[in-house]
């Protein structure tokens, strides 16, 4: 289905596009979800709409199968790729788990704004984004999910998410949409 409505006062969530991102080996060609993420804040700065910008910093504590440990992260880590341009205006969320709404400020800074939808993109579809989307409808907030505009490490993973996840919490649809619905 694709995105229908953008409201009037949305704000973009852009999900761990970091530094230690780029070199890794995602399903769909990372520049590419880079680029549309970077045209989508560009866009949204220029309506005058909310941009987040989060990365993660950690992981949540407890025993995993597939432990994530803090202590062996590179320096630059946590450093925003420069393609998203970040700008003062835009707010900065660090996270330690999977979503960027647990144990930060995010859900009351964009009720804050008056925020009524967010649009989500990022890295990973099945972890980072979807666990944002997820939290983001919880809190009562439309989500619109622009595929393009995000990527997965797993092709399993990221087809799971965008067929039968995401369609349960808002709606899915391209970064063009989203730009059109934006009057970009």
């Amino acid at each position: 289905m694709p995105i229908t409505t953008i409201d009037p006062n949305t704000a973009l969530i852009v999900v761990d596009l970091q530094a230690a991102a780029r070199h890794m080996s995602t399903v769909h060609p990372f520049d590419g979800v880079l680029a549309n993420a970077a045209r989508l804040a560009d866009a949204f700065r220029a309506k005058k709409l909310p941009v987040v910008l989060v990365n993660v910093a950690g992981g949540a504590p407890g025993r995993t199968e597939r432990g994530f440990g803090a202590s062996a992260l590179p320096a630059d880590w946590t450093e925003l790729l420069p393609e998203l341009k970040q700008q003062p205006g835009d707010k900065t969320v660090t996270k330690y788990t999977w979503g960027a709404f647990h144990n930060t400020d995010l859900a009351g800074h964009l009720d804050g704004l008056g925020v009524t939808q967010v649009v989500v993109c990022g890295l990973s579809t099945a972890i980072g984004v979807e666990s944002t989307a997820r939290q983001a409808h919880e809190h009562g907030f439309h989500v619109a999910l622009p595929v393009d505009a995000m990527t997965e490490l797993d092709a399993a993973a990221h087809e799971n998410s965008v067929e039968h996840i995401f369609p349960r919490l808002g709606e899915t649809g391209t970064t063009a949409e989203v730009l059109a619905h934006l009057g970009s």
